[in-house]
């Protein structure tokens, strides 16, 4: 997000005249005035076995209702096989530009003679964001990303929308312009907050001119027949259970459904994706990443009862991508 400021030229707006869009777009989408709607979007799908029984589970049994999913990952089948018996699920892309862990290790699929500047010495993708900005070529992301969204449309899959893994694609200026030019070829929503902007300005601590900048690409996106959000919560990987808590799954899935419980408080009118990671975490994925016991925790808070009363009591409606987009169409079709 830091570095949309610099892209102005491509989406060929300029500072001076430009507002905060009013109404929201989820009032754009026919939702009332005031509604505050919310995606709580998993992401990671494909990633590992773990990753996937977690995510299916909250996402069949508790109140997560999107996901997206990591193409160039070993578990990806195995989602795919679920998804054909439930393809209701809110499923989309999350774009991969890098492999993170030491030991457990993807490439692209575009191939190494295609895009070497996203292959490290090992042959899969870089580890670290810095890097990939380092080697790969927009024209390298670019092919990256269609190739994944071949990948799935190729397996029976329409994807629902396309993120970020690691926000590789918000690294550069560059980057950007490949990720929505492809979205709005392929007429697929894009993930990025456009609107108000009020909790992923704080938690990037966002300028002025990088926040109405924001919204400038979420009013190219709109013009393009997209959907887009008002705001969006990507906190949650910050929020650290102590060593207590990983050993202890009522206090761990206490300690994250009161955070999401106060990230939901705090969400303004509007549509606001949150983002989590839900994993059933297995004695495995210790072997994969540190991460496990945060995403156990985001897990256990999806499939608490508490957080789903909160949610009712408070009017929070909830959406998903494909029927935003489904908004948007008949939104189109008006016009």
């Amino acid at each position: 997000m830091k570095y949309l400021f610099s892209v102005c030229c491509w989406l060929g707006f300029s500072f001076g005249s430009f507002a905060q869009p009013e109404p929201t777009y989820a009032e754009k989408l026919g939702y009332p005035k005031g509604a505050k709607v919310v995606i709580l979007h998993i992401d990671d799908l494909g990633m590992s076995y773990d990753s996937n029984k977690g995510s299916i589970e909250a996402l069949t049994k508790g109140v997560a209702n999107s996901c997206s999913v990591m193409m160039p990952c070993p578990w990806v089948p195995g989602f795919f096989h679920f998804l054909k018996d439930n393809p209701s699920i809110d499923a989309g892309l999350h774009l991969t530009l890098t492999s993170e862990w030491k030991d457990y290790r993807w490439g692209p699929l575009s191939g190494k003679y295609q895009t070497p500047g996203l292959v490290d010495a090992e042959g899969a993708m870089w580890r670290g964001v810095a890097d990939v900005v380092k080697n790969a070529t927009p024209d390298e992301v670019e092919k990256e990303i269609r190739a994944q969204v071949d990948r799935a449309r190729s397996m029976g899959f329409e994807p629902t929308h396309m993120d970020s893994h690691m926000g590789t694609l918000f690294a550069t200026p560059a980057f950007i312009e490949k990720y929505l030019k492809v979205g709005i070829e392929y007429k697929i929503p894009v993930m990025f907050p456009g609107g108000h902007n009020t909790l992923i300005a704080k938690e990037l601590a966002a300028t002025s001119a990088t926040m109405q900048f924001a919204r400038m690409a979420g009013k190219k996106l709109w013009d393009a027949g997209l959907p887009v959000l008002d705001d969006l919560h990507n906190d949650s990987y910050s929020w650290k259970p102590s060593e207590s808590m990983t050993k202890d799954d009522t206090k761990l899935q206490a300690f994250k459904t009161e955070k999401y419980i106060d990230a939901l408080r705090s969400v303004k009118p509007g549509i606001t994706m949150v983002i989590m990671h839900c994993t059933n975490t297995t004695e495995v994925f210790e072997h994969i990443s540190d991460s496990g016991p945060t995403r156990r925790g985001d897990y256990l808070a999806m499939m608490d009862p508490r957080l789903k009363a909160f949610i009712e009591k408070e009017g929070i409606i909830l959406t998903t991508w494909r029927e935003m987009k489904e908004r948007r169409d008949k939104v189109n079709e008006k016009m």
